[in-house]
């Protein structure tokens, strides 16, 4: 890093003596700056007088060893970090060791080559960092998105994976511009844990199909052996020391017990060949476009993939977003459309080097925060140093056992899962303990977008069903004489019916009828509709109708539907007590 610094350093004040040297033969207009020939220059004293070095005779020599003294000076202050960078750059480095044993997982469930898994991390998270909505998130290759695409490799080849992860980076950043992922504040809690918890069980029933089709009983031993030797490690370490991640350090114990031992363990690189770990520069990916036919039969194929893999990956990265403003007290929020589009960028651009796509982790992210980074530089030294140990010590990756990785993306399964949720049954609404059932469900039998769409239009109309109750009225005879209806409750499309019902029009006496809105509110055209019809069988009837504390644009909107003719009804205007909303309807706004 210092090396690089002062290359960097060299580099621009490599600039400067050419801006004051100049071509030969051509004598610069800018005056050299001074040099800087003791720290006595900078002192605040004013006794103290700076002493300079008698100039060189040559006017090329002076500029020389002037910028050789902007050269010292310049190297020191960029070598200079500030903590909040350092802290940045210490966390990022952290959490690109973290995201090692995860990657390669994840790889696995989509069934692709753990080193692609790796470099789909390396890109999809300098990307995102560079261009997300939310300093401080970390991104890579997630489950949420292996499981999703897994189904595509095995039915089509990994060959639609990259174009699928180009198709959904699209649909991303087309979701980030049409300001799509503010409505993410829409999804229900109960849909949120029914969510997680389907994604946990789907999870751990990849990992346990690597239990089966092993060789003989040794190799099953030794599976089931190690497995339970990394579940406990990483419970046990975390609590001798923290300054290294525990995955680490719980690969290295198993890979070491591995070879010490000689057990029959399926490593890595028995899993994905000897050619994917060799480690460097042939390890780079290569820049290609998709090795597909471009026609409507291909994009078919595609298409609902790219479109589930993109709603996926937005959600999980948009409630990390969330998350993170919550975690992260430096009084400001994420832009979901900056995320929206960052997220899309990285999965292009992992699509292009023919990796499987991804989304913001959360898990990773929590370790970053934790850690104290808040910052995109974050972000950027994770991909940096992961990218950087793949050229150099990719032949040490392929000697971990495949069991390590299952014993800890079995832990992951564990902590993911909503384990809390379990004891909201019999305390919280059925209906709302329904839809975390059915969530769950859904993901693991269906997929994870159409389960949380399912889920919230499942909470969208219990709640509408539960406003559309509350409607209700009181009656009484004013000074006046006239028949005054005081409603009260939500009246929308859902309560319509419930409104119409509270008037017995063949029944009232009194001549004049008020309905006073004061305590209701009227929602959207739905109930502007039925107002107008109920005043119209009022007026059938020999009824007079006043309609009393409606808000401002309600009565424009009443009055524009009968523009041209006679309303059956009258309002009544009170600036000082009427109140203050709109409702949701523009038929007849001018």
């Amino acid at each position: 890093m210092r090396l690089l610094t002062l290359a960097t350093a060299i580099f621009v004040n490599g600039l400067h003596v050419q801006a004051n040297i100049g071509p030969p033969g051509v004598t610069s207009s800018m005056p050299p700056p001074p040099a800087l020939s003791s720290p006595t220059i900078l002192s605040d004293n004013p006794e103290v007088v700076p002493t300079m070095p008698a100039p060189p005779s040559n006017t090329t020599e002076l500029a020389i060893v002037t910028q050789f003294e902007n050269l010292r000076v310049n190297a020191k202050t960029l070598l200079r970090f500030d903590p909040e960078s350092s802290t940045n750059m210490l966390s990022g480095a952290v959490v690109a060791l973290a995201m090692i044993p995860e990657a390669v997982g994840f790889s696995f469930v989509a069934g692709i080559s753990p080193i692609m898994g790796l470099w789909t991390t390396v890109v999809l998270g300098f990307m995102a960092a560079c261009f997300g909505g939310r300093p401080g998130i970390m991104s890579g290759a997630s489950g949420a998105v292996a499981v999703v695409v897994a189904p595509l490799v095995a039915t089509h080849g990994v060959q639609y994976l990259a174009p699928c992860a180009i198709l959904a980076g699209i649909i991303q950043c087309a979701a980030g511009y049409f300001k799509v992922g503010k409505w993410i504040r829409l999804v229900p809690h109960p849909v949120m844990l029914g969510f997680v918890n389907g994604l946990a069980i789907v999870m751990t029933k990849s990992q346990l199909s690597h239990f089966s089709g092993l060789d003989n009983k040794a190799a099953k031993a030794t599976m089931i052996g190690l497995t339970a030797l990394t579940m406990i490690a990483m419970k046990v370490i975390p609590l001798v020391t923290k300054a290294v991640p525990a995955s680490l350090l719980t690969i290295l114990i198993t890979t070491l017990v591995s070879k010490v031992f000689s057990l029959p363990a399926k490593t890595l690189m028995d899993v994905a060949g000897a050619e994917t770990f060799k480690g460097g520069f042939s390890v780079l990916p290569k820049l290609a476009l998709p090795k597909i036919p471009f026609t409507l039969k291909s994009l078919k194929v595609i298409l609902p993939f790219a479109f589930t893999m993109a709603t996926v990956g937005l959600i999980e990265s948009l409630l990390t977003l969330q998350l993170v403003d919550g975690l992260v007290d430096d009084g400001k929020r994420g832009s979901t459309s900056k995320e929206c589009r960052g997220q899309g960028i990285g999965n292009i651009f992992s699509g292009v080097i023919g990796g499987m796509g991804g989304c913001a982790l959360i898990g990773q992210s929590l370790i970053n925060v934790e850690a104290g980074g808040t910052g995109k530089l974050a972000g950027i030294t994770m991909s940096a140093t992961l990218g950087l140990g793949l050229l150099a010590f990719a032949p040490l990756l392929g000697q971990i056992p495949l069991a390590s990785l299952v014993g800890i993306m079995l832990l992951v399964c564990q902590q993911t899962f909503a384990w809390s949720s379990l004891r909201l049954f019999g305390k919280i609404p059925k209906l709302d303990a329904l839809i975390i059932v059915l969530v769950s469900y859904i993901t693991v039998v269906e997929d994870l977008a159409i389960a949380v769409v399912s889920g919230t239009i499942l909470s969208a109309l219990s709640f509408a069903w539960k406003q559309s109750t509350q409607v209700h009225s009181t009656q009484l005879v004013d000074s006046s004489g006239f028949r005054v209806f005081q409603l009260f409750g939500p009246i929308f499309f859902g309560s319509t019916q419930r409104f119409e019902s509270q008037f017995d029009v063949k029944n009232i006496p009194e001549s004049e009828v008020v309905i006073d809105f004061g305590g209701s509110r009227v929602y959207d055209h739905s109930a502007l509709e039925t107002i107008t019809t109920v005043a119209d069988k009022l007026r059938e009837n020999g009824k007079k109708v006043h309609l009393r504390r409606l808000s401002p644009d309600c009565q424009l909107l009443l009055g524009n539907m009968h523009e041209g003719g006679t309303p059956p009804f009258q309002i009544e205007r009170d600036e000082q007590r009427d109140p203050r909303y709109s409702p949701v309807s523009d038929a007849y706004a001018k």
